[in-house]
């Protein structure tokens, strides 16, 4: 059983970066493709970030050449470094698996752009 736990989340300025951490625990992730998920409030969440296995990424036509997603299959960890930050990116960023095998999901961690 994997547990996921989100972190890296705070206030910042338009323009402005973070970078987001996801630790999981319980069992390897290695063997899984990992996403960055986030849910701005009243919306649906959405699937902003993908990594495969291997190292492969994609990501949604909004945070394209900004958002970046990586992994270090080490510390079975993933992570979301995000540049360019907008007041749309608002919204609780949370990680799961996206294939073959999806999680429990974490608390997440809440992103405010604001000036």
């Amino acid at each position: 059983q994997v547990q996921l736990v989100e972190s890296g989340g705070g206030l910042v300025q338009p323009g402005g970066s973070l970078r987001l951490s996801c630790a999981a625990s319980g069992s390897s992730i290695r063997v899984n493709s990992m996403g960055w998920y986030r849910q701005a409030p009243g919306k649906q969440r959405e699937l902003v970030a993908t990594i495969t296995p291997g190292g492969s990424t994609n990501y949604a036509d909004s945070v394209k050449e900004r958002f970046t997603i990586s992994r270090d299959n080490a510390k079975n960890a993933v992570y979301l470094q995000m540049n360019v930050l907008k007041a749309e990116d608002t919204a609780v960023y949370y990680c799961n698996g996206v294939w073959p095998a999806t999680f429990g999901w974490g608390q997440g961690t809440q992103v405010t752009v604001s000036s």
